[in-house]
């Protein structure tokens, strides 16, 4: 299994100059972490900062300091052979399906595995398969029902083999039916699995879960354990909120 290791001390951001002239935001504590399960989980509130702390792992966002290794490559400085390793499945699966039909983009994920076209369409259209979209190879992507398209989105990540796949809240524009077969496939990758979701039933069937609260990892321990103490919070914040609204009695 995959190592994936994070020795952050903080990502941040340049914000628009305050009255010092200065600005920054930070999207993430000083946090170290390292993962060896098959499958992780990682949920908080929108804004959290766990897509910050994903996106570390394939390079999509560096660390103000500190470093990120997949297994003891360096991310910043072997940032090519990282994503050959790390494959990431976005949302809204339009930010991946760049091209006019599902066999040619889950080709494009393909073009540099196989050079030969014709071995390329056939591999291509043998993944399709696998998941599902035979019948949709020569169908325009945009035609496709949300589920369909996320199917595509992973199916053109897992066509490269990655030994990682990082899934950034892939259910959340699905409705139950597809969120389950989303879900159930993730689920049953063979790959080492970080998933971010607000599907708390899908995060707690996680080896491990990651709670991250105002960029900082609040919590680290087992599925249930960890999503009941996420449950837990927010049930807190939600008391504490109405006892400020109501005033004191």
């Amino acid at each position: 299994m995959p190592v994936l290791e994070l020795e952050s001390a903080g990502v941040s951001v340049a914000t628009p100059a305050g009255p010092d002239g200065t600005g920054e935001k930070v999207l993430l504590h000083p946090t170290s972490l390292r993962l060896t399960e098959q499958r992780i989980g990682v949920v908080g509130a929108n804004g959290s900062g766990k897509s910050t702390l994903a996106r570390l792992l394939n390079g999509l966002v560096a660390p103000t300091t500190g470093r990120v290794l997949v297994d003891g490559l360096d991310v910043a400085r072997r940032g090519a052979e990282v994503r050959r390793r790390v494959g990431f499945c976005f949302t809204d699966p339009a930010a991946q399906l760049v091209m006019p039909t599902c066999v040619e983009d889950v080709e494009l994920s393909l073009r540099r595995l196989e050079r030969d076209p014709a071995r390329r369409r056939e591999r291509a259209l043998a993944v399709l398969a696998e998941h599902g979209l035979a019948g949709q190879a020569h169908q325009s992507v945009h035609d496709l029902s949300g589920g369909q398209r996320q199917l595509l989105a992973l199916a053109g990540v897992l066509a490269t083999d990655p030994a990682v796949v990082v899934a950034d809240e892939p259910t959340t524009l699905l409705d139950l039916a597809n969120s389950r077969r989303v879900g159930d496939l993730l689920m049953g990758l063979p790959q080492q699995l970080v998933l971010l979701t607000h599907d708390l039933d899908l995060a707690a069937r996680c080896d491990r879960v990651l709670v991250v609260a105002d960029g900082r990892v609040v919590t680290d321990a087992d599925g249930p354990t960890g999503v009941a103490a996420y449950v837990d919070a927010v049930d807190r914040s939600a008391h504490d909120a109405h006892d400020a609204h109501e005033g004191p009695a």
